[in-house]
């Protein structure tokens, strides 16, 4: 494309991302891959969220960042030629994310344990998985993490989306500063901050996945994540807005999974409300997984239908599903327009029907804690 002559204007399309998760087991199995592509084809979905470092730390594809080779990230490799894939995706006007968990992170913390999170008594701290993470105020943590950014960027992904971008949420642990919510507002924000403008050459979106509480608390629910500092660093946020996540429930809904529309719609409201932005500046991820705290009803079409007419009902960015065993059908959601969707909610002939290994993130572990 040329450059623009003066006084010339360019109409760029409205693109709104609507997309399921995929791991990085997911992504890098023809079957399940082409499975996911069909579903794609088939619905409203338009892309992708690809794990790149996942929970426990492994890096999917080759990387030339030698501390990732040295830690052992680069022993599970399941998406042997990346920018293939991602021309790949492109060719089909597949919008690619990269999914890049921050301070969560075994093998780092193992591997380099005067940057781990630790106890009271010295020991590197381990969560409820048994996974060690990182100390958030470690520069060297930030830079290792933001190398892993910018190769996502130069790889050809649209946007890098930081999850587990926050401190863990238990009591008692030790950091190389002192933990009060002032030092963690600033050390996720200075984080953020950092990555943002090692990307701006790269012309990367940048987002980050935050618990749907930190929309209704005013502190930074002892994590590092307090609403409008995080809206200042980043293009979009991404509120987990699992109606299960919700423990205890939100104003009027105490039993969140018995009105998940309310939920998605009313946290989204909250949080224009709170930030003055508009709600195009939020994409929330949705639940598309089994209920576990509320007595473990299934979240089928009904339930994922009302979630994306709440995101959408709002102006939302677009949304995305979650569901960590990669299990997916078209079962709530829109048909691609002229395609026409079966008794059961799915297209004719297929259901799209995708399954994967499991990922980690485990929500029903984080969600109780962080429903102050």
């Amino acid at each position: 494309m040329g450059d623009l002559k003066t006084g010339e204007t360019l109409s760029l399309a409205p693109f709104r991302p609507k997309a399921l998760y995929l791991s990085s087991y997911g992504a890098g199995n023809m079957h399940l891959r082409e499975s996911a592509l069909d579903l794609i084809g088939k619905t409203d979905l338009n892309a992708v969220v690809i794990d790149v470092k996942s929970d426990r730390g492994m890096i999917a594809y080759r990387t030339d960042i030698p501390l990732a080779a040295e830690i052992g990230a680069q022993k599970g490799i399941t998406i042997k030629h990346i920018r293939r894939l991602i021309d790949d995706l492109h060719k089909k006007g597949i919008y690619a994310i990269a999914r890049i968990v921050v301070f969560k992170d075994n093998l780092l913390a193992l591997a380099r344990p005067d940057w781990a999170v630790r106890t009271a008594s010295g020991a590197i701290w381990r969560d409820r998985e048994g996974i060690g993470w990182t100390d958030p105020f470690a520069r060297q943590v930030w830079d290792y993490n933001i190398d892993i950014a910018v190769e996502a960027a130069r790889d050809g992904f649209d946007e890098i989306q930081f999850d587990y971008v926050r401190f863990p949420d238990a009591k008692g642990l030790v950091f190389s500063e002192p933990n009060t919510e002032k030092n963690r507002i600033a050390a996720i924000s200075g984080f953020l901050a950092a990555a943002r403008k090692r990307l701006v050459p790269y012309n990367v979106f940048l987002s980050a996945d935050i618990f749907g509480y930190v929309i209704w608390n005013r502190n930074d629910t002892g994590i590092g994540q307090r609403l409008n500092d995080l809206a200042q660093q980043v293009d979009y946020i991404s509120p987990m807005l699992y109606p299960s996540g919700f423990q205890y429930g939100i104003p009027g809904y105490p039993d969140p999974v018995r009105h998940p529309r309310q939920i998605v719609y009313l946290s989204l409201r909250k949080a224009e409300e709170r930030t003055g932005l508009p709600a195009v500046r939020f994409r929330p991820w949705l639940q598309a997984f089994r209920d576990y705290a509320f007595g473990g009803q299934p979240f089928g079409s009904e339930e994922i239908a009302a979630q994306i007419d709440a995101a959408q009902s709002i102006g939302a960015d677009g949304w995305m599903l979650w569901n960590p065993r990669n299990v997916y059908t078209a079962a709530g959601l829109p048909p691609k327009p002229g395609m026409e969707m079966n008794s059961h909610g799915g297209a004719p002939g297929n259901l799209g029907r995708i399954g994967t290994g499991t990922c980690s993130r485990n929500i029903a572990e984080d969600a109780p804690r962080l429903g102050r």
